[in-house]
């Protein structure tokens, strides 16, 4: 992890520019939330798959909400080009995979803080109207 003297500047070559609570993430970073996105979609529907193949009770088919909140966070993240992780920890990356930059500044880091905080809030309501819908799905019990 490398100190940034600028929070605005990125690296050399970099496809995106840092800006506060909106873009911390860059073009790989993005493709990487993406993946973690459809890997969520893809839990969520075998596990959907699951519950109507088993017949399985309303009760258990409220775990469908972890797979759904992946894939929340993972499209969410994706598509604002915001990592929910960086912005709770003061971090962006528009380079290399696994290499970050800290924040400097504090008022910034704080912006960074409420955007994922929200992030967060709109994939666990995204997860939440999911798991309702898997929940009042018409699959008979045995």
């Amino acid at each position: 992890m490398s100190d940034n003297l600028n929070s605005n500047v990125v690296p050399d070559g970099s496809d995106a520019e840092y800006i506060p609570g909106s873009c911390n993430i860059g073009i790989r970073e993005v493709r990487r939330r993406q993946l973690v996105g459809g890997i969520g979609l893809f839990l969520t529907l075998s596990t959907i798959f699951g519950f109507y193949r088993q017949h399985t009770s309303h009760i258990a088919r409220l775990s469908t909400f972890l797979p759904a909140l992946v894939m929340s966070i993972g499209y969410l993240q994706a598509r604002k080009k915001f990592c929910l992780a960086f912005g709770l920890s003061g971090l962006f990356n528009f380079g290399k995979l696994g290499t970050t930059q800290r924040v400097i500044s504090d008022a910034d880091r704080k912006i960074d803080r409420q955007a994922a905080i929200r992030l967060l809030l709109q994939a666990a309501a995204l997860a939440v109207g999911v798991t309702a819908l898997v929940f009042l799905l018409p699959i008979a019990n045995k």
